[in-house]
């Protein structure tokens, strides 16, 4: 049996440690474990099991720092952004636990004249949740505990690049008294492709396009229900009467966070011709202000990419770029000492649509620049990607933010300066972003099959 190395990314890919990898044997045992459990884990009902959830979510709450810490650590993370993840992600939890009964509840569509018709949730049976590497446990919030509380039984693989955090996170829900084979957790390269040739009823994944796509036939092959939350390439639509010192911040936030490693950052920034110069000025400012260096160090603002081949994967990026014409207007210079995987926060200018950074995701801190003089333009562009993520609408104009905003293809938009991404909203996309929505109460039936139940009662009157 092999063994699974992390390393940390912001320290010239030092030990940070190791898990087993699962073999055949175990994923094969795991399986047969969650379908034994499922009738026993749907018969709980979803209040009985949110009671044996919660616990769960206040032991993540009492071991938030040594969470965010991990993270950090192995990921390349900035300390602040971990911290804020679990934060933010412990709270997203509350909201499943507080509302999934609600949600889950049965709804009466019909009352009259001697019937009653209702609707009920019940549980697909065993869902394998496939998560990525950028925000690991958040994505293991998303990805585990909407399966449970709908009444699925979950067999987990975090990502290759963080499965200490995913050990810990493994063994936090296994202090406490779930059913056997209620939850599981799987790590190494393949095991969720052997996940897949099992017996299972639902696909969850949030990660790569080219990823989701083998999984989406793989689903239609068995004929099971896949929701997929992929890659994407968010345009930011600046028009001319933006405020300028309330725009940069924002922007700067929504390409650069987590050194712009998070599907729906800001990867295309169109700004109208008129603005562009005083906008990249602004921006350059702010970059040029912040500290990259140790994620650990509470002064530092950006930490390193999670891996060499991400780095390397966006040197080619530029390379490519630069090589057809484009030009680097801001490009912040790292320090010698800086061992790993980091990458300077770079603008590009003189875009043209052959170039990688303008047709690929881009999963760094590149953010190539376009400039338009319509708002027809505007929207064309925005809307040139094989992407529909989100999308962000800067104006001063109301009227123009609407218009614009039911024209995007995204499956979110955001207008002016503030976004909020909260449980309560579903979350996915248009096109190649992926199929089905995670959170929100959308969400938690995208995870139930929906059953209908008709029946006669006498005491029910025509109304």
């Amino acid at each position: 049996m092999g063994k699974l190395i992390s390393t940390n990314p912001a320290d010239n890919y030092s030990f940070v440690g190791e898990v087993e990898i699962t073999n055949d044997a175990q994923i094969k045992k795991k399986l047969s474990e969650a379908n034994a459990a499922k009738t026993v884990w749907k018969e709980l009902g979803v209040k009985g099991r949110i009671r044996l959830l919660e616990p769960i979510r206040d032991e993540f709450k009492a071991r938030a720092d040594e969470i965010a810490k991990l993270i950090s650590i192995e990921t390349g993370k900035a300390i602040h952004e971990s911290t804020s993840e679990v934060t933010r992600y412990i709270s997203e939890l509350t909201w499943f636990l507080e509302n999934g009964p609600k949600a889950l509840g049965d709804e009466i569509t019909l009352k009259e004249n001697k019937f009653l018709h209702r609707i009920v949730y019940e549980p697909y049976g065993v869902a394998i949740a496939i998560a990525p590497w950028n925000n690991p446990f958040g994505m293991a919030v998303w990805g585990i505990f909407p399966n449970l509380i709908a009444g699925n039984t979950v067999i987990f693989k975090t990502s290759k690049e963080c499965p200490v955090v995913g050990k810990l996170l493994e063994e936090i829900i296994q202090n406490h008294n779930l059913p056997g084979g209620v939850f599981a957790e799987v790590y190494g390269p393949g095991v969720g492709e052997k996940l897949t040739e099992g017996d299972i009823n639902l696909i969850w994944f949030t990660g790569s396009t080219s990823t989701g796509k083998e999984l989406y036939k793989i689903a239609a092959d068995k004929f099971i229900k896949a929701v997929l939350e992929m890659g994407g390439s968010d345009p930011c639509v600046v028009f001319k009467d933006a405020d300028i010192g309330r725009a940069a911040p924002v922007i700067f936030k929504g390409r650069f966070k987590h050194s712009g490693q998070i599907c729906n950052a800001l990867k295309r920034l169109i700004v109208h011709e008129s603005i562009a110069k005083e906008l990249i000025s602004a921006l350059k400012e702010i970059i040029e202000s912040k500290k990259i260096g140790n994620p650990l160090d509470p002064r530092t603002d950006l930490g390193s990419l999670v891996a060499e081949r991400q780095q390397d994967l966006l040197a080619k990026q530029l390379k490519d770029a630069l090589d057809k014409g484009a030009r680097i207007v801001v490009q912040i210079k790292l320090g010698k000492s800086l061992k790993g995987a980091f990458f300077p926060p770079t603008l590009l200018t003189h875009i043209t649509k052959d170039m990688r950074v303008w047709h690929e995701e881009v999963f760094g801190p590149v953010f190539p620049i376009v400039t338009f003089k319509t708002e027809d333009e505007a929207v064309e562009l925005a809307n040139d990607t094989i992407y529909g993520l989100g999308a962000r609408i800067i104006t001063e104009d109301k009227k123009r933010a609407a218009r614009v905003a039911s024209r995007i293809d995204a499956g979110s938009v955001a207008i002016n300066y503030e976004a909020r991404f909260v449980a309560c909203d579903p979350f996915g996309g248009y096109k190649n972003s992926g199929l089905g929505r995670e959170r929100g109460v959308q969400g938690l039936h995208e995870l139930c099959q929906i059953k209908v139940i008709q029946q006669r009662d006498d005491s029910i009157v025509k109304a």
